[in-house]
């Protein structure tokens, strides 16, 4: 997993992208032509304070990781966080990246 870090990367999905929701996240996916996927995580100051805004994305970025393998590669993904975010479990958070993801249709097909 390679990281989205420049605003123009961020601009670029939000612009060409696909997108759906749920009550904890935002998920937005568009192709790169390359062979990895690359990921951006965005939580706002709605979410709360900086400790809890750490705190999300350090979920988001373990979730992600830990189900890296499921998902096809070649895409650019942004995920943002909901307020409702801010009192999420782990489990809740790897389960609803994996509900996102199905929307989508980029898991794999062997998973």
């Amino acid at each position: 997993m390679e990281k989205l870090r420049k605003n123009s990367l961020f601009q670029d999905v939000y612009r060409n992208h696909r997108s759906f929701a749920d009550k904890f996240f935002v998920m937005y996916i568009r192709p790169n032509g390359l062979e990895v996927n690359r990921v951006g995580f965005s939580v706002s100051k709605k979410v709360g304070n900086s400790v809890v805004r750490h705190h999300v994305t350090r979920l988001l970025r373990e979730a992600f990781r830990l189900s890296e393998e499921m998902f096809n590669s070649g895409l650019d993904i942004v995920i943002i966080a909901r307020p409702a975010s801010a009192e999420v479990t782990f489990e809740e958070t790897k389960r609803s990246l994996t509900g996102l993801a199905k929307r989508h249709r980029f898991l794999k097909s062997t998973v």
